[in-house]
């Protein structure tokens, strides 16, 4: 069911009905995946991307600080960057970040929210 919210979520992109901001930091993650194929295959998405952010001192400081609240490094820099790129929402299929933020760690200014549970809020 997660998989298919996630194809639901790229719909939206690909119609342009919702905007897709990314970050630097996720291609950098995406580029650490040693299956070939789905390194390939997640670069490629980020195509569908409608803006490219890259950290800042501010965005770096921000991370650091959610990283002082046990945030994971790369968690804690999606989440500062969504934090400036004034995001809506943050969708990730990661459990425990999802816990992190829903406990309001570090009090981030992102909703944050697994695909599935998305695609059920805005698309009831």
């Amino acid at each position: 069911m997660e998989a298919e919210a996630v194809r639901q979520v790229f719909r939206l992109i690909e119609d342009r009905r919702v905007e897709w901001v990314v970050s630097s930091i996720l291609e950098t993650e995406l580029k650490r995946n040693p299956d070939m194929r789905r390194r390939l295959d997640a670069l490629e998405m980020l195509h569908f991307a409608d803006k490219m952010i890259y950290p800042d001192a501010r965005i770096e400081a921000r991370a650091i600080s959610l990283h002082g609240f046990g945030y994971g490094r790369f968690d804690a820099l999606h989440l500062a960057i969504a934090e400036a790129a004034n995001a809506d929402w943050m969708l990730t299929t990661d459990d425990r970040l999802l816990r992190q933020v829903h406990r309001g760690l570090g009090k981030p200014s992102v909703k944050t929210e697994n695909p599935l549970d998305w695609i059920k809020e805005v698309q009831p």
